[in-house]
């Protein structure tokens, strides 16, 4: 069962404590201003500074008319494809979308009907763990954090790789799908290991089944009878595809050229990458969308009374209700204002989920939360370019529908992003030749060394 008291590893002394004092010297924020330090590496209007190129992805959230930004409806391009079009066009096919999108990503072009059975095949075959992986690494040291149990797997998989530090593409390639492959895996296995070893439930490990899709593979080793419904299969690949990639700015993925720019291994690569999506900044926000519903409906017993709902996110926004934070969780963007083309498509499957599931009611309840939050965020805080909702607005809903724990909400993202960083790690290896190394300007007054005894 899980511990109530730390161990004494874990406990920060009074001494700690009083030298942590020592070390919050905070920089003063007029120098910031002074040297026009790009802060998060944005402009002082929101928008990314430019470092570097990448034909993976595309995301436009704007046109210029007469030299003026205006903001338009949100897209995404996957190797110039329109994810919208990427999504009707395998779900028109009944098929899932996942693999193709990998392909894709990877190879700049759609699979035929061959290259996608031959990635399928492969994805499926690669599947599999080295012999006593899962009792040797995942069951000795289960971790309550599964993004922590997946970067320690990725980690320790270098020593199985007699290659592991090779950098030639062919085998960046054979390494980056075989990661594709086993993430699903590695999640799931270090969640069964935690939820029996710290809660004391029954400890469950399917194989995985090498003709199953990726989503399929999912609920198949994560559910003790291995069943699930068409549909719930479906719209777990959709969100996969979703959040396969999502250009070369964001936090995980620029950290993913940073630490190739170094010509580091791809296991060093991926586990920064994953350490980056890890914080709740970036990877976290689903799992907060749904606290917040949590609450929202602890508070608001009629979830069809708009007016209710509207006072109450109004609280929230004034930091009187929820974690005081003063956000709207799961909506508006770094990027997007108008439109999150994710969320868009994601919401046309949440009302079919929520009819099988028998969660019409809390579907309701959401779509009018992101009805009335875009009105009490622009009044609030008089934010009129346009606020919406972004994609882990729905996508912890649907995870929650699915009966997945959240303790599996991040590592789901990192199941499907890992595809976009294997695609930036080759861009970055083939393109860059050059170490990344941002500026960072010393601002510290000069002092003299003192002798010991003179301090």
């Amino acid at each position: 069962m899980v511990k109530d008291m730390p161990n004494e590893f874990s406990i920060v002394t009074p001494e700690i404590e009083e030298l942590a004092k020592r070390c919050e010297r905070k920089l003063n924020p007029e120098l910031f201003t002074k040297y026009d330090v790009k802060r998060g590496l944005r402009k002082k209007n929101g928008e990314g500074v430019l470092a570097g190129l990448t034909e993976i992805s595309k995301i436009q959230s704007y046109t210029v008319e007469d030299r003026e930004i205006v903001p338009c409806e949100g897209k995404l391009y996957y190797q110039g494809i329109d994810v919208e079009d990427i999504v009707a066009g395998f779900m028109k096919e009944d098929r899932f979308g996942y693999e193709e999108t990998v392909y894709l990503l990877l190879f700049g072009e759609l699979p035929n009907e061959k290259q996608l059975e031959d990635i399928k095949k492969m994805l499926g075959e690669y599947r599999q763990l080295p012999t006593n992986f899962v009792r040797d690494i995942i069951m000795k040291a289960p971790s309550r954090d599964m993004m922590n149990t997946l970067a320690r797997s990725v980690l320790t998989l270098f020593s199985y790789d007699d290659y592991a530090s090779d950098t030639s593409i062919p085998n960046v390639l054979r390494q980056s799908l075989q990661l594709i492959a086993l993430f699903p895996v590695l999640a799931v296995y270090g969640y069964q290991a935690y939820n029996h070893y710290e809660r004391g439930n029954s400890l469950i490990i399917h194989l995985p089944e090498p003709m199953l899709s990726t989503a399929e593979n999912i609920l198949h080793l994560l559910r003790p009878d291995s069943k699930y419904t068409k549909l719930e299969a479906k719209i777990l690949d959709i969100a996969l595809v979703l959040h396969a990639e999502h250009g070369g700015g964001n936090n995980s993925t620029f950290t993913t050229h940073v630490v190739s720019s170094s010509g580091t291994d791809t296991y060093s690569s991926v586990a920064a990458a994953l350490c980056s999506l890890k914080g709740p900044k970036h990877g976290g926000a689903n799992i907060k969308v749904v606290h917040m519903f949590q609450d929202i409906k602890e508070h608001v017993k009629d979830w069809d009374d708009e007016d209710k709902i509207r006072e109450y996110l109004t609280k929230i926004v004034r930091k009187e209700a929820f974690d005081k934070s003063g956000l709207i969780y799961g909506m508006g963007h770094a990027v997007y204002s108008i439109s999150d083309p994710r969320s868009k498509v994601l919401s046309q499957f949440v009302e079919s989920l929520s009819a099988e599931k028998g969660k019409q009611a809390e579907f309701r309840l959401y779509h009018n939360v992101e009805k009335i939050a875009k009105e009490v965020i622009a009044k609030e805080r008089k934010i009129y370019k346009g606020v919406s909702a972004n994609i882990d607005f729905y996508s912890g809903f649907i995870y929650s529908m699915l009966d997945l724990p959240f303790e599996l909400y991040t590592p789901l993202f990192a199941i499907a992003r890992i595809a976009g960083w294997s695609a930036h790690r080759i861009e970055e290896l083939i393109n860059g030749g050059r170490i990344i190394r941002p500026a960072y300007k010393g601002v510290a007054k000069s002092k003299s060394y003192e002798p010991l005894n003179e301090r």
